[in-house]
Protein backbone atom coordinates (compact mmCIF):
# COMPACT_ATOMS: atom_id res chain seq x y z
CA UNK A 1 0.00 0.00 0.00
CA UNK A 2 2.99 2.48 0.51
CA UNK A 3 4.30 1.66 -2.49
CA UNK A 4 1.19 2.44 -4.25
CA UNK A 5 0.76 5.49 -2.78
CA UNK A 6 4.55 6.45 -3.37
CA UNK A 7 4.01 6.08 -6.82
CA UNK A 8 0.86 7.80 -7.13
CA UNK A 9 2.87 11.21 -5.53
CA UNK A 10 5.53 10.23 -8.06
CA UNK A 11 3.31 10.42 -10.58
CA UNK A 12 1.55 13.44 -9.58
CA UNK A 13 5.37 15.63 -9.31
CA UNK A 14 7.06 14.65 -12.50
CA UNK A 15 3.33 13.92 -14.66
CA UNK A 16 3.43 18.28 -14.31
CA UNK A 17 6.23 18.70 -16.47
CA UNK A 18 4.84 16.76 -19.09
CA UNK A 19 2.38 18.53 -21.61
CA UNK A 20 -0.97 16.71 -20.67
CA UNK A 21 -3.86 15.99 -23.81
CA UNK A 22 -6.77 18.60 -23.64
CA UNK A 23 -9.54 20.38 -24.81
CA UNK A 24 -9.88 24.25 -24.85
CA UNK A 25 -12.89 26.20 -26.05
CA UNK A 26 -12.18 29.78 -27.86
CA UNK A 27 -14.86 32.27 -28.17
CA UNK A 28 -13.03 34.41 -30.80
CA UNK A 29 -14.46 37.69 -32.81
CA UNK A 30 -15.62 36.95 -36.21
CA UNK A 31 -12.87 39.22 -37.56
CA UNK A 32 -10.39 36.42 -36.84
CA UNK A 33 -12.14 33.52 -39.03
CA UNK A 34 -9.68 33.06 -41.48
CA UNK A 35 -6.43 33.69 -39.81
CA UNK A 36 -7.26 31.50 -36.14
CA UNK A 37 -8.67 28.48 -38.48
CA UNK A 38 -5.63 28.31 -40.01
CA UNK A 39 -3.41 28.90 -36.82
CA UNK A 40 -5.66 26.27 -35.23
CA UNK A 41 -4.51 24.04 -37.75
CA UNK A 42 -0.92 24.96 -37.33
CA UNK A 43 -1.16 24.41 -33.46
CA UNK A 44 -3.07 21.26 -33.69
CA UNK A 45 0.09 19.74 -35.90
CA UNK A 46 2.51 20.94 -32.95
CA UNK A 47 -0.20 19.17 -30.09
CA UNK A 48 -1.80 16.34 -31.97
CA UNK A 49 -3.39 15.68 -29.06
CA UNK A 50 -5.04 18.48 -27.97
CA UNK A 51 -8.19 19.64 -29.46
CA UNK A 52 -9.08 23.15 -29.71
CA UNK A 53 -12.61 24.10 -30.93
CA UNK A 54 -13.69 27.62 -31.97
CA UNK A 55 -17.09 29.70 -31.98
CA UNK A 56 -16.54 33.01 -33.88
CA UNK A 57 -19.33 35.91 -33.14
CA UNK A 58 -19.41 39.43 -31.86
CA UNK A 59 -17.55 40.35 -28.78
CA UNK A 60 -20.03 42.17 -27.25
CA UNK A 61 -21.90 39.05 -27.08
CA UNK A 62 -19.16 37.34 -25.87
CA UNK A 63 -18.77 39.64 -22.88
CA UNK A 64 -21.77 38.88 -21.76
CA UNK A 65 -22.05 35.27 -22.15
CA UNK A 66 -18.77 34.86 -20.08
CA UNK A 67 -20.45 37.08 -17.03
CA UNK A 68 -22.68 34.94 -17.60
CA UNK A 69 -21.16 31.54 -17.17
CA UNK A 70 -20.74 30.52 -20.65
CA UNK A 71 -17.86 27.31 -20.98
CA UNK A 72 -15.15 29.47 -22.69
CA UNK A 73 -12.12 28.53 -21.84
CA UNK A 74 -10.29 31.65 -24.20
CA UNK A 75 -11.67 34.62 -25.28
CA UNK A 76 -10.21 36.96 -27.92
CA UNK A 77 -12.13 40.06 -28.64
CA UNK A 78 -11.81 42.74 -31.37
CA UNK A 79 -12.30 45.38 -28.43
CA UNK A 80 -9.71 44.77 -25.55
CA UNK A 81 -11.71 46.83 -23.58
CA UNK A 82 -14.07 43.94 -23.07
CA UNK A 83 -11.41 41.70 -22.04
CA UNK A 84 -10.17 44.01 -19.64
CA UNK A 85 -13.71 44.27 -18.04
CA UNK A 86 -13.62 40.96 -17.31
CA UNK A 87 -10.54 40.95 -15.87
CA UNK A 88 -11.96 43.73 -13.97
CA UNK A 89 -15.11 42.00 -12.64
CA UNK A 90 -13.33 38.90 -11.42
CA UNK A 91 -13.98 36.67 -14.69
CA UNK A 92 -10.52 35.77 -16.06
CA UNK A 93 -7.29 33.93 -15.15
CA UNK A 94 -4.97 36.03 -16.91
CA UNK A 95 -4.52 39.77 -17.71
CA UNK A 96 -5.46 40.71 -21.07
CA UNK A 97 -3.15 40.42 -23.46
CA UNK A 98 -3.25 42.58 -26.59
CA UNK A 99 -2.82 40.55 -29.91
CA UNK A 100 -3.15 43.01 -32.86
CA UNK A 101 -4.68 46.07 -34.53
CA UNK A 102 -7.83 45.49 -36.59
CA UNK A 103 -8.11 47.84 -39.85
CA UNK A 104 -11.24 48.37 -41.67
CA UNK A 105 -12.10 48.79 -44.74
CA UNK A 106 -14.96 49.20 -47.82
CA UNK A 107 -16.02 45.90 -50.12
CA UNK A 108 -18.47 45.57 -52.22
CA UNK A 109 -19.12 41.98 -54.14
CA UNK A 110 -20.37 43.77 -57.48
CA UNK A 111 -18.22 47.17 -57.06
CA UNK A 112 -14.65 48.07 -57.73
CA UNK A 113 -14.18 49.06 -53.50
CA UNK A 114 -10.80 50.22 -54.73
CA UNK A 115 -11.94 53.12 -56.49
CA UNK A 116 -14.57 54.37 -53.93
CA UNK A 117 -14.23 56.30 -50.66
CA UNK A 118 -16.51 56.32 -48.35
CA UNK A 119 -18.38 59.77 -49.43
CA UNK A 120 -18.89 57.73 -52.50
CA UNK A 121 -21.71 55.97 -50.32
CA UNK A 122 -24.12 58.65 -50.92
CA UNK A 123 -24.63 57.91 -54.13
CA UNK A 124 -28.41 57.44 -55.14
CA UNK A 125 -27.74 54.20 -56.78
CA UNK A 126 -26.28 52.49 -53.16
CA UNK A 127 -29.54 51.37 -51.91
CA UNK A 128 -28.37 49.28 -49.10
CA UNK A 129 -24.80 49.37 -47.04
CA UNK A 130 -23.93 46.76 -44.57
CA UNK A 131 -22.04 47.60 -40.80
CA UNK A 132 -21.84 45.30 -38.25
CA UNK A 133 -23.98 46.20 -35.47
CA UNK A 134 -22.77 49.10 -33.36
CA UNK A 135 -24.08 48.26 -30.10
CA UNK A 136 -22.69 44.86 -29.76
CA UNK A 137 -19.84 44.57 -32.57
CA UNK A 138 -16.09 46.75 -32.43
CA UNK A 139 -15.93 46.83 -36.12
CA UNK A 140 -19.29 48.64 -36.00
CA UNK A 141 -18.80 50.93 -33.60
CA UNK A 142 -15.82 51.85 -35.33
CA UNK A 143 -17.73 52.11 -38.77
CA UNK A 144 -20.32 54.23 -37.20
CA UNK A 145 -17.48 56.56 -35.98
CA UNK A 146 -15.56 57.06 -39.44
CA UNK A 147 -19.07 57.56 -41.24
CA UNK A 148 -19.52 60.28 -38.29
CA UNK A 149 -16.05 61.91 -38.70
CA UNK A 150 -17.05 61.77 -42.51
CA UNK A 151 -20.49 64.05 -41.72
CA UNK A 152 -22.31 61.35 -43.49
CA UNK A 153 -23.86 58.91 -40.97
CA UNK A 154 -27.08 60.74 -40.95
CA UNK A 155 -27.38 60.84 -44.87
CA UNK A 156 -26.77 57.05 -44.67
CA UNK A 157 -28.53 55.66 -41.62
CA UNK A 158 -31.81 55.43 -43.58
CA UNK A 159 -29.88 52.71 -45.62
CA UNK A 160 -27.97 50.83 -43.30
CA UNK A 161 -28.48 47.00 -42.16
CA UNK A 162 -26.52 45.69 -39.65
CA UNK A 163 -24.46 42.13 -39.49
CA UNK A 164 -24.95 40.20 -36.11
CA UNK A 165 -20.70 40.63 -36.34
CA UNK A 166 -18.40 41.23 -38.77
CA UNK A 167 -18.68 37.75 -40.56
CA UNK A 168 -22.36 38.07 -40.62
CA UNK A 169 -22.10 41.60 -42.19
CA UNK A 170 -20.02 40.57 -45.34
CA UNK A 171 -22.35 37.71 -45.85
CA UNK A 172 -25.12 40.25 -46.44
CA UNK A 173 -22.67 41.81 -49.00
CA UNK A 174 -21.24 38.56 -50.56
CA UNK A 175 -25.56 37.43 -51.35
CA UNK A 176 -26.65 40.69 -52.78
CA UNK A 177 -28.51 42.07 -49.23
CA UNK A 178 -26.54 45.18 -48.82
CA UNK A 179 -24.54 46.40 -52.06
CA UNK A 180 -21.37 47.66 -50.65
CA UNK A 181 -20.67 47.41 -46.37
CA UNK A 182 -17.61 47.85 -44.36
CA UNK A 183 -15.83 45.27 -42.85
CA UNK A 184 -12.84 43.60 -41.42
CA UNK A 185 -9.68 43.96 -43.49
CA UNK A 186 -8.91 40.16 -42.31
CA UNK A 187 -11.86 39.51 -43.77
CA UNK A 188 -11.58 41.14 -47.24
CA UNK A 189 -7.88 39.74 -47.65
CA UNK A 190 -9.56 36.09 -47.47
CA UNK A 191 -9.09 34.88 -50.79
CA UNK A 192 -12.96 34.22 -51.16
CA UNK A 193 -13.59 37.53 -50.92
CA UNK A 194 -10.32 38.96 -52.40
CA UNK A 195 -11.16 37.46 -56.17
CA UNK A 196 -14.18 39.57 -56.40
CA UNK A 197 -12.84 42.37 -55.74
CA UNK A 198 -10.97 44.93 -53.82
CA UNK A 199 -11.24 46.96 -51.24
CA UNK A 200 -11.12 50.58 -49.79
CA UNK A 201 -8.81 51.23 -46.69
CA UNK A 202 -10.39 53.48 -44.68
CA UNK A 203 -8.38 55.88 -43.05
CA UNK A 204 -7.53 54.84 -39.07
CA UNK A 205 -7.20 58.46 -38.04
CA UNK A 206 -11.31 58.12 -38.78
CA UNK A 207 -11.71 56.27 -35.46
CA UNK A 208 -10.78 54.94 -32.36
CA UNK A 209 -7.96 52.24 -32.90
CA UNK A 210 -9.26 48.76 -33.24
CA UNK A 211 -6.84 47.49 -30.62
CA UNK A 212 -8.04 43.35 -29.77
CA UNK A 213 -6.85 41.01 -27.06
CA UNK A 214 -7.29 37.77 -25.44
CA UNK A 215 -7.68 36.33 -21.84
CA UNK A 216 -7.81 32.96 -20.42
CA UNK A 217 -11.37 32.83 -18.51
CA UNK A 218 -11.28 31.99 -15.03
CA UNK A 219 -13.07 28.58 -15.73
CA UNK A 220 -9.60 27.81 -17.99
CA UNK A 221 -7.73 28.43 -14.59
CA UNK A 222 -5.25 25.43 -14.57
CA UNK A 223 -6.35 24.71 -18.30
CA UNK A 224 -2.76 23.30 -19.73
CA UNK A 225 -3.98 23.50 -23.36
CA UNK A 226 -5.55 26.87 -23.06
CA UNK A 227 -2.33 28.12 -21.92
CA UNK A 228 -0.44 26.02 -24.39
CA UNK A 229 -2.77 27.41 -27.02
CA UNK A 230 -2.03 31.22 -25.55
CA UNK A 231 1.45 31.02 -25.56
CA UNK A 232 0.98 29.43 -29.28
CA UNK A 233 -0.25 33.14 -30.23
CA UNK A 234 3.51 34.47 -30.19
CA UNK A 235 4.90 31.89 -31.87
CA UNK A 236 6.42 32.77 -35.43
CA UNK A 237 3.90 30.69 -37.46
CA UNK A 238 0.83 32.68 -35.75
CA UNK A 239 2.56 35.32 -35.94
CA UNK A 240 2.83 35.51 -39.93
CA UNK A 241 -0.83 34.49 -40.32
CA UNK A 242 -2.00 37.30 -38.26
CA UNK A 243 0.11 39.64 -40.43
CA UNK A 244 -0.65 37.69 -43.80
CA UNK A 245 -4.27 39.12 -42.40
CA UNK A 246 -3.43 42.47 -42.02
CA UNK A 247 -3.19 42.39 -38.18
CA UNK A 248 -0.40 44.71 -36.78
CA UNK A 249 1.07 43.14 -34.09
CA UNK A 250 2.53 44.23 -30.55
CA UNK A 251 5.97 44.47 -31.68
CA UNK A 252 5.62 45.64 -35.09
CA UNK A 253 4.07 48.91 -34.35
CA UNK A 254 7.37 51.07 -34.94
CA UNK A 255 9.06 49.03 -37.73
Amino acid sequence: MKLFKSLLIACAIFGTGVAQAGKATVAAAADLKFAMDEIVAHFKTENPKDTIEVVYGSSGKFHTQIQQGAPYDLFFSADISFAQELVKAGHAASEAVPYALGRIVLWSSNRDASKMTLDSLTDPSIARIAIANPKHAPYGKRAEEALRATKIWDKLEGKLIYGENIAHTAQFIQTGNAQVGIIALALALNQTLADKGGYYLIPENLHAPLEQGFIITKRAAGNATAQRFADYMNSKAARTTMTRYGFLLPGDRNK
